[in-house]
């Protein structure tokens, strides 16, 4: 039995950066020798089991082939016969390929140090075609190593064109598809996902709504970067650079979804986009089975932006109806996401990455002032029902009127 630490460690490790977990192959080894050593098994597909001690991850060496379309179309074998090159060359990028032994030796028979050094990020080996599902992994690590320089080989960018045009990617279910979404939105530059996804034709398959917006103007006095894609995806960086929240990055990418279905004629304005967009929102969501707390930030989101953006000019009346559309006096935390992705569509223009944002604080006084009045001081006054509903609303309209006049 020999153990080498594989992947992301390995990869990080020669990169600098700290290593979050550790994953280690097991070679010349068998489940049953695993069980005796009291690993535990936690693998479904193939043995991978917890260390009893440390509880990270060995698995078996294991090789893959494939045997129908999508990414459950594998027949796994594992076994003491299989070796570390053949467990390495079925992984998806050569970076992510290289193992480890416990004296601290290298093991990089695909040259992933080679492309850590010419910040690469390269295919493995024509296996790659095999799981649709790397062409996500392939724009996740874009998006994760883009501030060290990183970019995808031209013959990788080939190979994934080439497994779009044959359909692999229709074949991706929408856990997986929302898993590495999800995961890329967490990342400093969550743009970069998109764009290796778009030049490889694959955002058009998954997400058709956001490629839509590509090639779409928008008036120039507001968004000097006229394209709506642009906007989008530079809105997506902003929302990051704000907040660590992937729940608002992920309204971010859909704020302006109805902008892709404005009429050329009207172009580069795009009256009413905002009922269009959270048609479209709706319909990603439910698509990709994207969690609640997900969709209806981005719902939300896309049908109130403009409110906030208009936040010095808006009546008190529509600035109260829109905190109670966001229920806010009940989610302040959703109402603070939903503040920072309209702070970040705001900087999602191009000159405009560093400037102020006060409609921002203009809602939060509104909310302040409006959750200084009691609720419990009205019901003193033997108030309920529609007539303590009717008094709540009037004074909390009068105390965003007093405040706004102070400003």
């Amino acid at each position: 039995m020999q153990i080498y630490a594989v992947g992301g460690a390995v990869r990080d490790q020669l990169l600098g950066l700290p290593v979050k977990d550790r994953d280690w192959v097991v070679v010349g080894a068998t489940a049953e020798e695993m069980l005796a050593l009291n690993f535990r098994p936690v693998g479904k597909d193939f043995p991978v089991f917890l260390h009893p001690q440390t509880h990270e991850e060995y698995a078996l060496a294991r090789t893959e082939r494939k045997t129908a379309p999508g990414y459950k179309g594998f027949a796994v074998h594992a076994a003491a016969d299989v070796s570390l090159e053949d467990d390495l060359r079925r992984r998806d990028l050569t970076i992510n390929a290289m193992a480890q032994t416990e004296a601290g030796e290298l093991i990089d028979p695909f040259n992933g140090a080679a492309d850590l050094h010419a910040r690469t990020l390269r295919h493995v080996s024509s296996a790659f075609v095999e799981d649709p599902v790397r062409i996500l992994r392939v724009a996740r690590f874009a998006a994760r190593f883009a501030s060290h320089g990183f970019t995808v080989a031209d013959e990788t960018y080939a190979l994934m064109a080439q497994m779009v045009a044959q359909g692999e990617v229709d074949a991706l279910v929408a856990e997986r598809v929302w898993r590495e979404l999800s995961l890329a939105l967490a990342e400093r530059t969550p743009s970069h996902f998109f764009e290796v996804l778009r030049k490889c034709g694959a955002l058009k398959v998954l997400l058709p709504e956001v490629d839509r917006l590509f090639g779409v103007p928008q008036p120039e006095k507001y968004h000097p970067e006229i394209d709506t894609g642009v906007h989008t995806l530079s809105v997506v960086d902003q929302a990051a650079r704000l907040s660590a929240d992937p729940q608002v990055c992920f309204a971010a990418l859909l704020h302006d979804l109805g902008k892709g279905e404005t009429p050329p004629e009207q172009w580069p304005s795009h009256v009413g986009h905002e009922e269009r967009g959270v048609k479209l929102a709706k319909g990603i969501c439910q698509r990709l089975r994207v969690p609640k707390e997900y969709s209806q930030l981005a719902l939300l989101t896309a049908r109130y932006h403009t409110h906030c953006h208009r936040a010095a000019e808006l009546r008190a009346t529509t600035v109260l109806d829109t905190l109670q559309a966001l229920d806010a006096f009940r989610r302040p935390q959703r109402f603070e996401q939903f503040v920072l992705v309209c702070h970040a569509d705001s900087r999602g223009r191009t000159g405009f990455e560093e400037a102020a944002y006060p409609q921002a604080d203009l809602f939060r006084h509104a909310l302040q002032a409006a959750n200084s009045v009691s609720a419990k001081a009205l019901a003193k006054q033997g108030l309920k029902g529609s007539e303590m509903a009717q008094a709540l609303r009037e004074q909390r309209l009068l105390a965003i009127k007093q405040q706004r006049r102070s400003l």
